[in-house]
């Protein structure tokens, strides 16, 4: 058994995103203590900035490329063997801006670049994948910024329609209420929010390692 963990927020400590990651992953780890657990930090371990280069060799015959766009390749090559040997795989992310950090951005463009992972190919058909995302504000059906989340539908679009994924949300929201001293009164819903993601991700963990 076999995890790929990917984790893009900015911050360690405090990080909500991580935190419901680490409930998934223990849940698994608890059900096979012998599973290997393959994890890629973003922000600790950055990618190379190396999209542009891989994306304009895709469209260039193998023998005509330069060394350094086979260098480029190899980097999205490498990134797509990583999830391709997990059994399970979880990517924990943060909203930002009301969108797709830039890290996380870089890492799906990279790897689209990846013959494995190109349009219509279906990677991870029949995989399970969790998508744990933390936001710190509220964007439910009938709040103000209902609508804003720009990170959540397009990485399902990602992970489910465009690679195939067997995706689970694990969502926590108000992340923010404990620092933030206008949103203070809203810190019961975001505990409530917290806890609830961290007991679906520990039932997910044990559902993937079954």
């Amino acid at each position: 058994m076999s995890l790929f963990r990917l984790d893009s927020s900015i911050r360690v400590d405090g990080s909500v995103s991580r935190e419901v990651a680490d409930a998934l992953e223990n849940a698994y780890v608890e059900q096979h203590p012998n599973a290997t657990v393959t994890r890629r930090d973003l922000v600790a371990d950055p990618l190379p900035n190396v999209w542009p280069v891989a994306a304009f060799a895709g469209f260039t015959p193998a023998e005509q490329r330069t060394d350094e766009q086979r260098a480029a390749l190899a980097v999205a090559a490498g990134l797509a063997d990583e999830v391709l040997r997990a059994d399970a795989v979880v990517v924990a992310t943060p909203l930002y801006n009301f969108g797709v950090p830039a890290h996380l951005k870089a890492w799906i463009d990279l790897l689209i670049t990846d013959a494995r992972f190109g349009p219509g190919t279906s990677p991870l058909a029949g995989r399970p994948v969790t998508l744990v995302i933390a936001r710190g504000g509220g964007y439910g059906a009938g709040t103000p910024r209902e609508g804003w989340d720009h990170a959540t539908p397009y990485l399902v679009r990602i992970l489910a329609d465009v690679w195939g994924a067997d995706l689970t949300v694990v969502e926590a929201e108000l992340t923010l209420a404990p620092v933030t001293p206008a949103m203070a009164e809203l810190i019961p819903l975001a505990e409530a929010s917290r806890a609830q993601a961290l007991e679906q991700a520990a039932a997910v963990g044990k559902a993937h390692a079954a």
